[in-house]
């Protein structure tokens, strides 16, 4: 263990949990740098979040440029150009969810959620998916639904229901692919008939792809008739997007994979701004003009300097074809990968979209294995590739890269983790 290891250990919560022991003090572009000059290929983008990789120069540019000019200013004293500007590019991007609200994080954006879809409705139920990671400050924690992140902060929020989450490969139904009626869907039907009234619900929230939950994708069926039960009952619908948005996926969000589906409102944080804190709530303008003034609110919220860099990453996303790029690539990674599975026992599942994949470790019978994700992701990270695990049992590999990862530096991260696998 290095001595900066050992000084954090001394003045560091411990109540932050860690992937790795590696230590960096410079990134570029997919490559993150050791202080004896060791290169890592960077295949978890800090939790998704640097999708435009390390130190974009035109990031980098744009959010020097706004630091001469103005480094805060609180958009409850002041009006500034680059709040209302990333608020119009987000219109833009999403014409049906044309009103925003900044915030600082992925947690704050489910906040300000939660709190306008209670406030607008006049209802107090909140349904979420089991699985679901949605933040770490008591309202988040309340829908999100992993356990170890819930023990000892209760009582959480009162009127938050849990159903299980369309996870194909491990349905809680024991259905497969094939046989599957959507017995999930079911439940939350059930849940409206036995446990609370549809007409006290206030919002349903689901992640498209679960996140940390393990990178399950939602089947587009599962969301088509979800959008068809909220409306017909007069319920928010929303989705976080705080890890799979921002062109993640192939697309700009994930949830505009499916056809004919469009949330009440949506979640954004981490990659908006390529590193710099910035959150964000978008919603239907019908919907967010309820929430009258002083009824929610933030100091650092839509900092000048955070909301030049989210438009300097929305123009690198657009003009160096980012998304295509995450289409292209994540497919040679998935195909490589879905190859993998007939050679490694150990691999259970390949599954995700774009450059958002997940790689689900098993025991021959099936059962979760986090013990071998974890020796996998260190010898990983001792070959020079950056990692990190998720899933309900903690034996998912999350693969994140940057958006701008070639095709040739993808083969080279598969290399690596091939050989460390053919290694077990």
């Amino acid at each position: 263990m290095g001595d900066l290891a050992q000084r954090s250990q001394a003045v560091v919560a411990p109540a932050l949990p860690r992937w790795s022991l590696t230590e960096v003090v410079r990134g570029e572009g997919v490559y993150l740098y050791a202080p004896d000059g060791k290169r890592y290929l960077d295949f978890a983008s800090g939790i998704a979040v640097v999708n435009t990789g390390h130190c974009h120069p035109r990031v980098v540019a744009a959010a020097q440029k706004q630091i001469a000019q103005l480094i805060h200013a609180c958009y409850h004293v002041s009006w500034y150009p680059t709040y209302v500007e990333l608020a119009e590019r987000l219109r833009d991007l999403v014409p049906e969810l044309g009103m925003v609200f900044f915030c600082n994080s992925g947690t704050e954006a489910v906040e300000a959620a939660l709190k306008m879809a209670r406030y607008v409705t006049r209802r107090p139920a909140i349904v979420a998916f089991e699985g679901a990671f949605h933040g770490r400050t008591l309202g988040a924690a309340s829908v999100t639904a992993k356990a170890a992140l819930r023990r000892y902060y209760e009582p959480l929020l009162p009127a938050v229901y849990h159903v299980p989450y369309p996870w194909c490969f491990r349905c809680s139904y024991g259905q497969t692919r094939e046989r599957c009626h959507l017995e999930c869907f079911q439940a939350l039907e059930r849940l409206f008939q036995t446990v609370v009234p549809p007409d006290q619900t206030a919002a349903v929230l689901i992640e498209p792809i679960l996140g940390e939950g393990g990178y399950y994708v939602a089947p587009d069926e599962f969301l088509l008739r979800l959008r068809e039960l909220c409306t017909r009952h007069g319920i928010l619908l929303i989705v976080d997007e705080v890890q799979s948005g921002m062109g993640r996926t192939g697309r700009m969000f994930a949830w505009q994979h499916v056809a004919g589906f469009v949330p009440d409102a949506m979640t954004l944080a981490k990659a908006l701004g390529s590193g710099f804190p910035i959150g964000a709530l978008l919603a239907r303008p019908e919907i967010m003009s309820r929430w009258e003034p002083g009824a929610h609110g933030s100091t650092f919220g839509g900092n000048p300097v955070s909301c030049a860099a989210a438009l300097a990453t929305l123009e690198v996303i657009e003009e160096e074809h980012l998304l295509e790029n995450a289409q292209v690539v994540g497919s040679f990674l998935y195909e490589t990968l879905s190859g993998f599975r007939g050679r490694v026992a150990a691999i259970g599942d390949v599954r995700g979209r774009g450059l958002m994949l997940g790689i689900e470790f098993v025991h021959a019978d099936g059962s979760p294995a986090p013990e071998i994700l974890k020796e996998v992701t260190q010898r990983c990270v001792d070959a020079g590739l950056l990692v990190i695990g998720g899933g309900l049992y903690g034996n998912v590999m999350r693969l994140v890269p940057p958006l701008i990862l070639t095709r040739e530096q993808a083969a080279d991260g598969l290399t690596v983790l091939m050989n460390v696998l053919l290694s077990l």
